[in-house]
């Protein structure tokens, strides 16, 4: 079987590909880029189709090319398929799976890692002494401890879940909501009635939600004036969910204490790239010159576990769906 990989980084990926194509004896054709319309030809001969995407593939045409060169199937290893076009996929015959769970914990312990630096004031602490030589002890920057709050979660899937059973383990009193209700996650969390009641009395608010028109935005200026004045906003979900202007202003206007953000919602343009500091948005430059800002690339995911069980997932439900197989990781196309 041949199958063809797009957006493959030979410095990471390279490897767990190389290494599962000599187990299972499959041939894996690599591209480096993206999948798009400029390069959907390179598939032409393959059997089986595996991308990583941050942006849309392209418009019907291209998914009607993925059609007519025998391709059944398109196989993201990722958690997220907003970049995904379902109606055209459905109307082509092109079955699509995704990669829901592939290390939990790594966007989880991410998530507790910038909260943590922001709770002990760590950043405003670098900030006095590299730009006041101040090595002080300022009340205004006293911190609490993890088992004093209450941290709010917006959504319990297994993200969510595995971030629950972290900050329970530190001792935090977790609470939740979510539409589905998992009795497993009784020990860790207790469910409220409303996203809302989450917001209004987390100390620490982490949001765990994919990005749909449902919840794109969800966190705005009416949302933020519903937090508390000391509560952190930690995003290791989609950029999308949080209106970044509003989150700006209120950072300015101490309405939080502060964010910490794996993703913006104009990423898309840098995150994961390279650039010129002319490319490099207005927006990330003011977050990121804020003390009680941490910002990382969407680089949550990136472990050494996570990576290779995205491939080595991925890789699996093409050659099982190309052999007419059925993958418990099959998106429902309506």
């Amino acid at each position: 079987m041949k199958i063809i990989m797009y957006n493959v980084r030979q410095d990471t990926e390279g490897r767990f590909v190389r290494e599962w194509a000599k187990e299972t004896g499959n041939e894996v054709k690599v591209v480096h880029e993206p999948l798009s319309a400029d390069n959907v030809n390179l598939m032409k001969g393959c059997d089986g189709l595996d991308i990583l995407q941050t942006m849309p593939i392209g418009d019907e045409a291209v998914y009607k090319q993925i059609a007519d060169m025998g391709i059944r199937q398109i196989t993201c290893r990722m958690v997220g398929i907003n970049m995904i076009d379902l109606a055209a996929c459905k109307k082509y015959n092109l079955k699509v799976t995704h990669v829901p769970v592939y290390s939990p914990r790594a966007i989880a312990e991410m998530g507790v890692a910038h909260a943590m630096y922001l709770l002990r004031r760590i950043g405003e602490y670098r900030y006095e002494m590299d730009h006041n030589a101040d090595f002080s002890w300022p009340a205004n920057l006293m911190s609490n401890e993890i088992f004093n709050l209450t941290v709010g979660l917006i959504g319990l899937g297994n993200i969510g879940s595995a971030t629950a059973q972290i900050y329970k383990a530190l001792g935090a009193k977790v609470i939740a909501f979510d539409p589905s209700y998992n009795p497993a996650d009784e020990p860790f969390v207790t469910y409220v009635d409303s996203a809302d009641e989450v917001i209004k009395n987390a100390d620490i608010l982490s949001l765990h939600v994919p990005l749909l028109p449902s919840t794109k935005g969800m966190i705005g200026a009416e949302q933020l004036k519903m937090m508390k004045n000391s509560a952190y906003l930690i995003n290791m979900s989609r950029g999308g969910l949080v209106d970044t202007e509003a989150l700006i202003q209120a950072l300015k206007n101490h309405e939080i204490a502060g964010a910490g953000l794996d993703t913006l919602a104009d990423e898309t343009t840098y995150f994961g790239k390279k650039v010129t500091p002319a490319d490099v948005p207005a927006d990330y430059k003011e977050l990121a010159a804020m003390p009680n800002v941490t910002i990382t690339p969407h680089s949550a995911f990136f472990t050494e576990t996570a990576v290779r069980n995205m491939v080595r997932i991925g890789l699996n439900d093409v050659v099982t769906i190309v052999n007419g197989g059925r993958s418990r990781n099959e998106v429902f196309l309506g």
